[in-house]
């Protein structure tokens, strides 16, 4: 099986090694190991080997104990936001008890049990929807990420003026810039920035939202 390249890999893959599971595995074929206990505050730290942290595409490697275990937690919450094996629980117990998740384009904040409907809406546009993790760096409690959202446009986009705008098969890749904020392992604040104009483009939405609703 080929390898993945370094400055294109995926979000399941990344986090797939997190079990022990080969870098090349195919995501939907694996299960995550890591979440057995999901919701519960006792759920086992993730962690990485030096073999996996090499097949990452870190800015810088030589990263402190503090570091790999903050980069441990950040690649199990985008494994479990993969298409193929959405796990809620696992990603809200991630989060510190007032921790927040900053959509920052779209002005909106989840917190709380609020966290729990993050995944589930992206399912719901892009039922394959994964990151593709191209430049990672992590500077102590800090985690910050170039990557793009992808997947296949085959859910339904809720209008803002009534309606939805049905899926129509189209390929999505929106570039985005993810920011993970850190404490005593747990995520504090997650502030991700996406490219909702490409994203729309992809999908076939033009802003006309009156139109493109009542077109279905």
């Amino acid at each position: 099986m080929k390898l993945l390249s370094r400055k294109s890999i995926t979000a399941a893959t990344a986090v797939a090694v997190l079990g022990g599971l080969s870098i090349a595995a195919v995501p939907s074929e694996a299960a995550s190991p890591v979440h057995h206990k999901a919701g519960r505050d006792d759920t086992a730290a993730p962690t990485l080997t030096a073999r996996q942290l090499a097949e990452l595409p870190l800015t810088e490697r030589h990263l402190t104990k503090q570091e790999k275990a903050n980069l441990a937690i950040v690649l199990r919450d985008y494994y479990v936001a993969e298409g193929a094996h959405i796990d809620v629980p696992t990603f809200v117990n991630s989060f510190a008890k007032d921790g927040v998740f900053n959509d920052m384009v779209a002005g909106q904040a989840y917190r709380g049990d609020a966290l729990g409907n993050v995944l589930p809406y992206m399912k719901g546009l892009f039922s394959d929807v994964h990151r593709d993790l191209k430049r990672i760096t992590v500077n102590g409690d800090t985690i910050s990420i170039e990557l793009s959202i992808q997947g296949t446009f085959d859910g339904q986009l809720p209008a803002p003026t009534g309606g939805f705008v049905k899926g129509n098969g189209q390929k999505v890749d929106a570039p985005t810039a993810d920011f993970w904020y850190l404490k005593n392992g747990k995520v504090t604040a997650f502030n991700c920035f996406v490219g909702y104009s490409k994203m729309y483009s992809d999908m076939g939405v033009n802003f006309d939202w009156s139109s493109a609703a009542n077109r279905h």
